[in-house]
């Protein structure tokens, strides 16, 4: 299989955002990147950088998003590890192929430009995963 290029962030599930800053910026000393609602997950992303390594903090919009069923279910914490690749659609090819199973069978829009797809975590040792290719601004 095509490895992966690069750890791209750690998603980490909260209810706000604002609460979470202090801890991130002051801290951690994380840089604040700013925050971009994408609508069709139902989620607003808080972007946090140290180094070469970003977290999203991911805050439910509404209590239908699959975030909002996750704080629910297992409260605030890790919700997903994302790597970037390239040819995502092959990347996705190759996972199926390889036995994993996707949860997208085709690339969606993500946050910060990206087209993102998730592999189940039944089938990455419990580990919800996301790939991630640069879309380009748009």
């Amino acid at each position: 299989m095509t490895p992966v290029k690069a750890l791209n962030h750690i998603g980490i599930a909260v209810r706000s955002i604002e609460d979470h800053r202090p801890y991130y910026e002051e801290t951690l000393g994380a840089e604040f990147e700013g925050i971009e609602e994408v609508a069709d997950q139902k989620v607003r992303v808080g972007f946090f950088r140290i180094g070469d390594v970003r977290f999203e903090l991911l805050e439910p919009i509404d209590e239908s998003s699959t975030i909002a069923g996750f704080l629910d279910k297992r409260g605030e914490g890790m919700h997903h590890v994302a790597f970037t690749v390239e040819g995502i659609e092959d990347r996705i090819a190759e996972w199926k192929a390889g036995g994993l199973r996707m949860i997208d069978e085709a690339p969606r829009k993500g946050a910060h430009h990206m087209r993102i797809a998730f592999a189940h975590p039944k089938s990455t040792h419990g580990v919800l995963t996301e790939l991630c290719e640069p879309a380009g601004e748009e």
